[in-house]
């Protein structure tokens, strides 16, 4: 009896010093949204071996479907997740609303992360976010199309051109890419180009920019580039893979996509042809917000505390490991993964890598909204062939100004 006694009261002081233990933990949430299988379960290890190391904190994962409306909803409302993604076009907008902490100083080697991605989320002089992981633009090919046709892989703008027209037939085109700024902006670096200067004003109004412009356009008013609608597919990927195309620029969102849905393709990477001015791709990326306890209450000091030491796990030599050897679509944001990432994806897609020493970022300054769509739309109108270069090259630089001036 008294040994039943003394058992007894040994399980009630283990549950008396668990349940402390459990009051004791700070409880944040880590707002995203869902992406493929692999990537979640990617994430949701990064955060089991965050907590299996903090056990003080407790980290409950948000995908919310309809991202933007939620974090619109819980900004207005004064609380919303202690951490959360930040898109890289997203984040001039966000800093300056003050709902994001700046918190790059309290990070752990943050130089051990590409400068390209440090960029993309610096504002005002401070580094708010670290890059979560990223994709960059190359260039993908059909071999077998190529074998046929007797055409080498492009690496110029000449070569592109060269190509596009050799591989294109009744039934295929030669490349397809959606006319659009985000697409757009690797032939106005590879030029030279900038759509702003380093002052902020607009640069657009260039013969880079020219230049460019009429690249693209060339391609599409000599039949050699068609957009994806054109060619009965939903996306450039599926175009790709169905084989209706030879060459598309895409980001490494498309290895498994084509992995998946067009297993037998016979397929390849390159870096995107270089221009006049060189090298260039964009960086597509989100990054680890940590919300502003000015802003958000429940942002307590505690949870300030463990948002910023799970962020700085996820993005720190550790975490892109493990994203690394995951092997899922997105990169590591750290030079030190590259090597592991390659070896689970592929040594086929280290193109995708490589941009990233001279990727830029894909970020605007708010109320950049209206510009995009203007310039999205005048660029279609002129690779019809309804707009001159110089009335696209005009009507983009004067939209862009227009944005600057209201940003003033």
């Amino acid at each position: 009896m008294r040994l039943t006694r003394t058992l007894f009261m040994a399980l009630m002081l283990v549950v008396s010093m668990g349940a402390v233990s459990a009051q004791d933990q700070t409880t944040i949430m880590l707002a995203g949204w869902s992406s493929s299988d692999s990537e979640n379960a990617a994430l949701q290890a990064q955060i089991d071996a965050f907590q299996a190391a903090n056990p003080d904190v407790a980290v409950e994962l948000n995908l919310v479907p309809d991202y933007d409306t939620f974090m619109q909803t819980g900004f207005a409302s004064g609380d919303y997740a202690n951490v959360f993604y930040v898109d890289s076009s997203k984040l001039q907008d966000w800093a300056s609303a003050k709902v994001i902490a700046p918190i790059g100083d309290q990070l752990t080697n943050v130089e051990g992360i590409y400068e390209s991605l440090r960029s993309v989320f610096t504002y005002d002089g401070q580094l708010y976010c670290p890059a979560k992981d990223f994709s960059t633009l190359t260039l993908q090919y059909n071999i077998d199309m190529f074998d046929a046709a007797g055409v080498a892989v492009p690496t110029t703008w000449e070569e592109l051109a060269a190509a596009a027209e050799a591989l294109t037939t009744a039934d295929v085109a030669g490349l397809t890419v959606n006319p659009e700024l985000a697409r757009f902006l690797p032939f106005l670096y590879q030029s030279g180009g900038a759509v702003l200067d380093a002052e902020g004003g607009v640069a657009l109004d260039s013969d880079a920019t020219r230049a460019a412009v009429q690249a693209v356009v060339d391609l599409f008013v000599n039949g050699y580039a068609r957009t994806a609608t054109d060619l009965g597919a939903g996306w450039a990927g599926e175009a790709f893979g169905q084989g209706k195309v030879a060459m598309a620029m895409e980001g490494n969102w498309v290895i498994q996509y084509l992995e998946d849905n067009f297993p037998d393709l016979n397929w390849g990477v390159a870096e995107l042809p270089a221009g006049p001015a060189g090298k260039a791709t964009m960086a597509f990326t989100v990054c680890y917000g940590v919300a502003d306890p000015e802003s958000n209450v429940s942002q307590t000091p505690e949870a300030l505390a463990a948002s910023i030491r799970l962020v700085d796990f996820l993005t720190g030599d550790e975490g892109a490991m493990m994203v690394g050897e995951s092997g899922f679509g997105p990169m590591p944001t750290r030079g030190v993964a590259a090597e592991p990432w390659l070896s689970a994806r592929g040594e086929a897609f280290k193109p995708f890598v490589d941009g990233a020493e001279y990727a830029y970022p894909w970020s605007f300054p708010p109320g950049f909204g209206t510009f995009i769509d203007t310039f999205n739309t005048n660029l279609v109108e002129a690779t019809k062939g309804n707009l001159s270069v110089d009335e696209f090259v005009t009507s983009a630089a004067e939209a862009a100004q227009e944005a600057v001036d209201e940003l003033n």
